[in-house]
């Protein structure tokens, strides 16, 4: 199901706001890139936590990940922040990880792509489309 949001960059708890939902359920996707060449990385996690880049380099079997900067998140997606969808990335030489807590939710909700769209969508669908592995990733923000 299709969600129109305001089309300012809107935070994952500003958009759980706006869509009375719990924070939990709003995933957000954050770009990550290995210290080694390989694939980039989204990491899509609940929007009341933040990505723990120790137990997202282990899930991957990587020493250390790198987070983005917002332009090279950017220029990696060809997305604006605000916008990175994981659906928009499907084919697009990601690895995708999930942060499983996803998975005790029937719909999560996630960017559909761009600013001013988010998408409740099933988590095992985003796993499908991503071929994204299942980890706990995530810590409190």
């Amino acid at each position: 199901t299709a969600h129109s949001l305001p089309e300012e960059k809107l935070g994952a708890l500003e958009t759980a706001a706006y869509l009375g939902v719990e924070p939990a359920r709003v995933f957000k996707s954050i770009i990550f890139i290995r210290e080694k060449h390989g694939k980039p990385v989204i990491a899509v996690v609940p929007g009341d936590r933040r990505v723990d880049g120790k137990a997202l380099a282990s899930a991957l079997g990587e020493k250390k990940m790198r987070l983005t900067t917002q332009n090279e998140a950017e220029q990696l997606t060809g997305l604006q922040v605000g916008g990175i969808s994981p659906l928009a990335l499907q084919n697009h030489g990601f690895q995708g990880i999930i942060d499983e807590s996803g998975l005790q939710y029937t719909t999560i909700f996630i960017s559909g792509g761009q600013r001013g769209l988010n998408i409740e969508i099933s988590p095992e669908v985003v796993i499908k489309i991503l071929n994204a592995r299942q980890a706990s990733i995530s810590q409190p923000l």
